[in-house]
């Protein structure tokens, strides 16, 4: 303890004999005329971080924190012995000042109940939105924004327990090409609903079931089958629930477009699936 205290003693008279250079007259009008102006001080081109932590110590000699249910109430004692008394919104946890447009968070509770992360990414790409850090989006920044904000993720077959489809699901039940699935979208035959250009069309199955709908289906697909038959060949017109009618008699039906086939491969067909043909 002895030497310690000799130590310290010796470190007080080293730092009173301690050389502090004088300021110039130039230097010092500088200073005053700073000191006139702290905003000119803080944003001038030459002023580091480091500079202005001592501006700033140069004003604020303690601030204390306290934690106060959702808020931090702070005071701030300065140099001159006065205190300011402040209270300040307290970050929820995970947030942080790099926050995402509230168009975007929206956009993404209301696709992860269709798509999965990756796919969501793809679309917020397409759209050209970008990360609270202005950055493209990939399925870890999804995820993490999900997580963030208490999003589940995307569960497989959950879209299917609400009864929707996608747009490329809904043609395979119609039998239908995509192209021919989204005319009747814009038609309005089909409803169907998109969150915003670029987002994934869903459909409701009960939608898929209106009479409306099949008959349109089938009407297309019959304009198709004339539109491009073979030279010399007679598709006819055949009008049946898509239901019943078997797989290999539809290949049939497509296949006819292509070549000429005889009607008596047409009656022997008929006779394998036990159906009726006439004509």
């Amino acid at each position: 303890m002895v030497q310690l205290r000799d130590l310290e003693t010796q470190f007080e008279i080293l730092k009173q004999a301690q050389h502090i250079p004088a300021l110039s007259a130039t230097d010092r009008a500088r200073l005053t005329t700073l000191g006139k102006d702290l905003t000119k001080a803080w944003n001038s081109p030459g002023a580091s971080v480091e500079i202005r932590k001592k501006i700033i110590r140069l004003f604020v000699k303690e601030i204390i924190v306290d934690v106060v249910g959702d808020t931090l109430a702070l005071i701030i004692h300065w140099q001159g012995g006065d205190h300011t008394q402040l209270t300040v919104k307290k970050n929820k946890v995970g947030q942080t000042r790099w926050t995402v447009e509230a168009d975007v968070l929206d956009l993404v509770r209301v696709l992860a109940r269709q798509l999965s992360d990756t796919a969501i990414a793809a679309i917020l790409n397409l759209s050209s939105k970008l990360t609270a850090h202005g950055a493209s989006w990939t399925r870890s920044h999804v995820c993490s924004l999900r997580n963030t904000n208490g999003i589940p993720v995307y569960r497989e077959g959950e879209r299917a327990e609400r009864a929707e489809v996608t747009l490329d699901e809904a043609a395979g039940i119609l039998k239908v090409s995509r192209t021919t699935a989204y005319r009747m979208v814009s038609s309005g035959t089909l409803p169907a609903r998109q969150l915003f250009a670029g987002a994934p069309w869903i459909i409701r199955l009960a939608d898929l079931q209106r009479d409306a709908v099949c008959c349109e289906a089938a009407a297309r697909r019959s304009r198709r089958l004339l539109k491009h038959n073979a030279v010399g060949s007679n598709v006819g017109l055949c009008i049946a629930a898509s239901s019943d009618v078997p797989p290999v008699v539809e290949d049939f039906g497509f296949k006819a477009k292509k070549e000429i086939l005889t009607q008596d491969r047409a009656c022997e067909l008929a006779r394998c699936e036990g159906l009726l043909l006439e004509g």
